[in-house]
């Protein structure tokens, strides 16, 4: 796609916009949103009909399908082609039984052959791309499997760790009297998420990665990974490690035990910049078998253009992606065209709140959004595959329809309120640039304040769309973020203990079939947080200046 047709194909738009009524091109303050178009998308995106908006299932396209219906009829500006579909290209991998992963701990009499059933004290998958794999290879522990120069921490130093499988703690290196605020304090970052470690393997030259897996390092239970693995998984097409996964930490603990190691004892170690790599003495035996395919998936983008002579030309970006889990492959009817009901379990990953709420709340912004445009154009984005990666948005990042350089703000919606309305709102990694201080301003207006700030202990800012744009060096984060922030840090406008502990319940739902839509529930906090997103979107939009990171942040000095 060419950027120059997409500019040149808006600043023809903006023309017409003299056909708007003159309140339209006088006044720059956001349209009200109000709760029935909102309600009657989340409804439609999280049921049953719509199998769950897996990747590359019958699911995922009728969603692709409904929103670039949504942005023609409320009239989004398509792509220089007419339509509203950017193309995101990955492999989808699925393991077959069979498969397994044996160790061979320790040396001479002592030695011990470890077998772990899959899903319950391993979990593994290739990002190679290959159907067959059949291999050995040792074992390497490398800490947290960092190598962070601003932090004077590299876990690898020397040691060469081509062809052979890492052995990796989640999380960063923590905090320390002497060093309270290496890594980020308390507080998570890029370097302790699962997807940082997995490319850190490749980059070495490793045959694979398994991480130990807490629920307190990785800030969710074991069922989280395992619902991942049990499913279809997809890389973008590029080299991947030929074995990844997580090792329950019961079972890295008999592993480190069988080959003479203790696992706490090694934990400690790597809590030192001193910590070297540890050969565990334990060879593996890796036999993958694994359906690959080529698959073809969409983000979909809708653009309102801007109404200033020279603003228009710059872009503020709403996103939120469209994915779930969708259903199991193995209740599917013949050729994935359905899905058979004979028997009473749950199949379908709903995805109520994670993402249909945000994939809702966009579609409504959108609808107003077009009535009285911005002077900044406007791009609602629609990401894909979030579930797997966030492969969509980092396709988009790759490719944008707009120039990054010319792109102020990404502004992303995931895992909505649906408890209630706030007298405060949650701006968490807006504090990393000049977002902060508008969100405060357009907070107030709204009669809201911002939510404290309050360390990133999940490494939340990491786990969603808006960090591709991040990276990319363009201020972004999730708005909001009642959800996995909460934990009764919200001050609700009423019942307040009962609102908490309905935010906090949620975890239990999280990637799990019970992530349904409800009728009853109250959607005045959702509605007043895509209208808070959309104020702020309009502030950033008409503000004279892009927003930036500020000074001393990671991703101020990348170059956009």
């Amino acid at each position: 796609m060419r950027l120059r047709t997409l500019a040149a194909a808006v600043g023809t738009a903006a023309l017409t916009l003299g056909t708007l009524p003159a309140h339209a091109q006088s006044t720059h303050n956001a349209p009200t949103l109000t709760e029935g178009p909102l309600r009657a998308h989340l409804s439609f995106l999280a049921d049953d009909l719509l199998e769950g908006r897996g990747t590359g299932q019958r699911g995922g396209d009728l969603a692709v399908r409904y929103l670039e219906t949504q942005a023609a009829l409320m009239g989004l500006k398509p792509l220089p082609d007419g339509g509203y579909r950017q193309p995101v290209r990955f492999r989808g991998t699925k393991l077959l039984p069979g498969s397994s992963i044996t160790f061979q701990a320790g040396v001479g009499s002592t030695s011990a052959r470890l077998s772990p059933i899959i899903g319950e004290g391993v979990l593994i998958g290739t990002g190679s791309g290959k159907a067959s794999l059949s291999f050995d290879a040792p074992l390497v522990f490398v800490g947290y499997g960092a190598s962070a120069p601003e932090e004077k921490w590299d876990d690898y130093k020397d040691a060469d760790v081509k062809g052979k499988i890492l052995v990796m703690m989640v999380n960063d290196p923590q905090p320390t009297a002497d060093e309270p605020n290496r890594f980020a304090g308390k507080a998570y970052t890029y370097y302790g998420r699962w997807l940082y470690k997995f490319e850190e393997a490749v980059r070495r030259g490793a045959a694979g990665a398994l991480l130990i897996h807490t629920t307190p390092s990785a800030s969710y239970p074991w069922s989280v990974p395992a619902n991942g693995f049990g499913h279809e998984r997809f890389h973008l097409n590029k080299e991947g490690n030929q074995v990844e996964g997580w090792l329950h930490e019961d079972m890295a603990r008999d592993l480190f035990k069988s080959a003479g190691f203790d696992l706490d004892d090694l934990r400690a170690k790597a809590e030192s910049r001193d910590f070297r790599p540890v050969d565990l003495k334990t060879s593996a035996r890796v036999e993958l078998r694994s359906t690959v395919r080529q698959v073809e998936q969409f983000n979909v983008v809708g653009i309102v253009p801007g109404t200033d002579p020279k603003l228009k030309q710059q872009a503020v970006v709403y996103s939120a992606h469209w994915d779930h889990l969708g259903v199991d492959e193995g209740v599917r009817g013949a050729g994935g065209s359905g899905v058979r009901r004979d028997d009473k379990t749950d199949h379908t990953y709903n995805g109520a709140i994670d993402n249909a709420s945000g994939t809702a709340a966009l579609l409504a912004m959108a609808a107003e959004a077009v009535k009285k445009p911005a002077k900044r154009t406007q791009i609602f984005l629609w990401p894909a595959a979030e579930e797997q990666g966030l492969l969509g948005s980092a396709a988009y990042v790759a490719n944008p329809v707009w120039p990054l350089n010319q792109t102020s703000a990404d502004l992303n919606l995931d895992s909505m309120n649906f408890v209630g309305r706030t007298k405060d709102i949650g701006v968490a990694g807006a504090e990393r640039s000049s977002l902060y201080d508008t969100a405060g301003q357009v907070a107030r207006k709204m009669g809201l304040k911002l939510a404290p700030l309050i360390p990133d202990i999940s490494g939340a800012y990491f786990r969603a769309d808006h960090f591709n744009f991040a990276k990319a060096g363009i201020p972004a984060f999730n708005v909001g973020s009642a959800v996995f922030s909460g934990d009764g840090h919200f001050t609700f406008d009423k019942e307040q203990t009962a609102s908490s502990a309905k935010l906090v319940a949620f975890k239990k739902d999280y990637h799990q079939v019970t992530d349904e839509y409800r009728a009853d529930w109250d959607l005045s906090g959702m509605v007043q947080q895509a209208q808070f997103t959309l104020n702020l979107g309009y502030a950033v939009a008409n503000d004279p200046k892009m927003a930036s990171f500020k000074k001393g942040d990671p991703f101020a000095n990348v170059k956009r």
